[in-house]
């Protein structure tokens, strides 16, 4: 009986050791995460200084998209649209070339949040937990159709702090998101280095 007792610590000790070195592996991979670390990824690397002449045409480009959805948007009466499509128009004109930024993403992530937040709103009616539940869902749906567009949970938002009615699906969502590629298709690719969209689909 006595020499079952230190191997009983022994395997103790081992089980303490093994457990203390795994807590420590994950405390430093989660540091690492945090720490922010710059990786060979053109989603986490730093976004360089674009040439004058891309500012130039990412300005214009920008200036007459979002006067043409504001327009829209004052037309359809939803002003609040106006703070997705500008995100939108950082991306599609600052980062175009982000998987993010492409038509399909756009018109699909704009189109797939407003019908998901356009069925919970007639369903539900609007609420601080329906408003919850109308962003996530779209995030999910986003995410099975390969549409993720981060402006898009804003306009999830939207249609639920101003109970939009069908007709929001397609104007100003759908019409307001072609305004905002199309423009994005002309102007981009007015500067010789820069392709806009890298994929339609």
């Amino acid at each position: 009986m006595k020499g079952n007792f230190p191997k009983k610590r022994t395997n103790s000790t081992y089980l303490r050791l093994f457990h203390y070195k795994n807590l420590h592996l994950k405390l430093n991979n989660y540091w690492f995460k945090v720490s922010g670390t710059w990786r060979s990824c053109p989603l986490t690397c730093p976004i360089e200084k674009p040439h004058h002449k891309h500012i130039f045409w990412s300005w214009l480009g920008s200036f007459l998209a979002i006067a043409a959805t504001a327009y829209l948007s004052v037309k359809t009466h939803s002003p609040l649209l106006m703070a997705p499509f500008g995100a939108t128009s950082v991306l599609i004109f600052g980062v175009p070339d982000s998987p993010l930024a492409q038509p399909r993403n756009v018109i699909g992530g704009n189109l797939v949040a407003a019908l998901v937040s356009l069925i919970i709103l007639h369903l539900f009616g609007s609420s601080p937990w329906t408003m919850g539940m109308a962003v996530a869902t779209a995030i999910g749906m986003m995410q099975l159709t390969r549409t993720v567009h981060p402006p898009s949970g804003a306009v999830a938002l939207v249609v639920m702090m101003t109970k939009a009615p069908w007709q929001f699906l397609l104007t100003p969502a759908l019409q307001g998101s072609i305004i905002l590629v199309l423009c994005a298709v002309v102007f981009n690719n007015l500067a010789q280095e820069r392709t806009y969209p890298k994929h339609w689909l």
